[in-house]
């Protein structure tokens, strides 16, 4: 209970601590990319080229983790990664196959992550950046710290992510609506995803100011995915409207928010919702939203008939 007081305590000290950061800015990351899978609509080198042309149209430097297993490690899929390299954006590690750190052990997880290391750190554009797979750190002691120890080892950043999206979901409901008529009209799941963006920024950036009493340089969490080779101009255009700056992901991580370590109480969410959890915060009004994996959109897109 002490060591659990002495924690709280000092992380309360470090948020005051640190710095302002820019008003409403935030950095685009995207995982499990390049994925080489089939979808409806698109073939997979047209998936990645419509994400990038949507980047660059709005001319924003992005980072990629990449899951090498998905695609990247084939010589049909080289060519997609290479393409975000030659674009010039960030390269990071999100491993081989994209493994449950929960469900395997610490020596298997490392093996993954330097695996995938061998392939990325051959491109322009690669970082020492780690993006942690379903955003879980380890589900005992040993796995927290041994994850902390190699990454300090290897030279790695832990590429957190402050606001937690759950565009896989809309994924994957896009992709069950046109596998049964590809002609389907798919209207209302953009609109839905376009609204769950807006609402997952705003109130990100609501605990943020509870937690740090400043706007802090955040990192948006997105997928390689079909939902985001059709929509992701109109996200970007979205994030514009509301007067959000796009930095780049370097600029995002010199926060330093992201250099604080909390010992996640729950997997698979925000470095917010892990800090506010340290400290004793309970979730906000309409926080549970947060944590919920889109379930409100889907059941809002069910009403509708989808």
């Amino acid at each position: 209970m002490m060591r659990s007081l002495l924690a709280a305590s000092a992380l309360t000290a470090a948020l005051g601590a640190c710095g302002a950061a820019s008003a409403q800015s935030l950095a685009i990351t995207i995982d499990d990319g390049p994925n080489a899978g089939t979808t409806p609509r698109m073939t997979a080198p047209e998936r990645n080229q419509a994400i990038l042309k949507a980047l660059a149209k709005h001319r924003v430097h992005a980072a990629l983790f990449v899951t090498s297993g998905f695609g990247a490690n084939t010589p049909e899929g080289f060519p997609l990664l290479q393409a975000w390299s030659k674009a010039g954006h960030s390269i990071g590690n999100h491993t081989v196959t994209h493994p449950d750190l929960n469900q395997v052990d610490l020596a298997a997880y490392t093996k993954e992550v330097l695996d995938c290391d061998r392939l990325i750190s051959t491109l322009p554009g690669y970082q020492k950046w780690l993006r942690f797979t379903y955003l879980r750190e380890g589900n005992t002691p040993e796995k927290i710290e041994g994850m902390r120890k190699f990454l300090q080892e290897q030279g790695y950043r832990n590429a957190y992510v402050s606001i937690d999206t759950s565009d896989w979901r809309l994924n994957e409901k896009l992709e069950e609506v046109l596998t049964k008529n590809p002609d389907a009209d798919v209207s209302a799941i953009r609109t839905a995803y376009l609204a769950h963006i807006r609402q997952r920024i705003l109130a990100y950036r609501e605990l943020s100011q509870q937690l740090q009493g400043r706007d802090i340089a955040q990192v948006l969490l997105m997928h390689h995915n079909l939902l985001n080779a059709m929509w992701l101009d109109d996200v970007l255009a979205e994030i514009e409207g509301m007067g959000w700056k796009i930095i780049t992901p370097a600029e995002a991580f010199a926060d330093p928010v992201y250099k604080l370590e909390p010992v996640r109480k729950a997997a698979g969410q925000s470095l917010l919702i892990s800090l506010g959890r340290v400290l004793g915060m309970g979730l906000m009004p309409g926080g549970e939203r947060l944590v919920d994996d889109g379930d409100y959109e889907i059941a809002e897109l069910a009403k509708k008939g989808l």
